[in-house]
């Protein structure tokens, strides 16, 4: 493996289609925050399908964009020497929209979801952070931020019971 890369530059995100895609389409290159400015990149993605696509666009999407982005992140961590760089955000961007489609649309609970999708993304309560340890690879970088997603899930759906919708 090479040694790590610190912060990918423009050429490195055009060099490979993975890395265009691992890098979120350019959001990962942001110099601090990437896996914020990633999960931000989910919700124009968001508001089309909820424009101009039914359910299914929306399940055709979350699963292209997680099996393209075990292999994005795969070829993209080989090739920065880290398989889970600070830079990769297709996983942030897969798992918010799975986020998304449940969250109910409007701006409150997009903003909600974001946030409570942050928290677990950063603090990785168990069993996250054992994944994300455990599982140095494609996969593994994508099934952390399904696990924040799950939990985000949870949290939403306590919240929709305890404010009675």
């Amino acid at each position: 493996m090479s040694e790590a890369v610190a912060a990918p530059s423009l050429a490195f995100l055009v060099a490979h289609p993975a890395h265009f895609v691992a890098l979120g389409f350019g959001a990962g290159l942001a110099p601090k925050m990437p896996g914020t400015f990633g999960t931000l990149v989910a919700l124009p993605i968001a508001w089309a399908l909820r424009a101009y696509g039914g359910d299914g666009a929306w399940l055709v999407t979350i699963a292209a964009l997680t099996l393209i982005g075990i292999w994005a992140a795969q070829v993209t961590g080989r090739d920065l020497g880290a398989a889970d760089h600070g830079c990769i955000v297709i996983d942030e961007i897969a798992a918010f929209l799975l986020v998304l489609f449940f969250a109910g649309g409007d701006a409150l609970r997009d903003a909600i979801a974001f946030l409570v999708f942050r928290f677990f993304d950063i603090v990785k309560p168990p069993p996250i952070r054992a994944v994300d340890a455990a599982l140095k690879n494609g996969a593994g970088v994508m099934a952390d931020d399904f696990l924040a997603a799950g939990y985000t899930l949870i949290v939403l759906a306590v919240l929709r019971r305890l404010v009675g919708e």
